[in-house]
């Protein structure tokens, strides 16, 4: 009874799963370089977790700028069209108060225009050039066709909406009427 007391402990101690360690002899030389090897090993493992780590850290920082960027990537816009904006409020309320003056009231509606014009120009848009120009459909939308025997054919006649270049990428088609030759 004592005997089987002892068995159960031992098996206890060491799972039946696992195979028997083994005592494997070694020169001392071989031991010292694995011992060195595993230390090295050990080091490579902490350096690939940190750089891990920092990687994860840039990628989470990146995110979150790039978001940042996103969401007030339009305040310079939005700053120069509030300029716009108040001069507009200030025409509408003098030519609310003063009714007569009509041509003081269109040199601000101009002046104003051109404020806009020049705030777009300086963020990257500018129109695109149409009338007299051979249609590109690249640039242009053709909506209407008129007989003209004095123009070459495919030729615009009249712009109908201005056209935008916004960095050299169309944001919007000139709108046009193109020539055609008479039957």
């Amino acid at each position: 009874m004592q005997e089987q007391k002892e068995n159960h402990k031992e098996n206890k101690k060491q799972p039946q799963n696992q195979p028997e360690e083994k005592i494997v002899t070694l020169k001392e030389t071989e031991y010292l370089k694995l011992k060195e090897e595993a230390a090295s090993a050990g080091e490579y493992w902490d350096k690939m977790l940190r750089l891990q780590a920092d990687f994860e850290n840039t990628r989470k920082r990146l995110e979150k700028e790039r978001q940042e960027f996103v969401k007030f990537a339009n305040e310079g816009i939005i700053l120069g069209l509030l300029n716009v904006l108040d001069d507009l409020e200030r025409t509408v309320e003098l030519a609310q108060s003063q009714h007569q003056d009509l041509s003081a009231f269109l040199k601000g509606v101009e002046m104003i225009l051109a404020h806009l014009y020049e705030m777009l120009k300086e963020h990257g848009l500018r129109p695109i050039e149409a009338e007299g120009k051979l249609f590109d459909p690249n640039y242009h939308e053709a909506l209407m066709q008129v007989e003209n025997k004095d123009l070459p054919e495919h030729t615009i006649v009249e712009e109908l909406q201005k056209g935008y270049l916004l960095n050299e990428r169309v944001i919007r088609t000139t709108k046009v009427k193109v020539s055609k030759k008479g039957s």
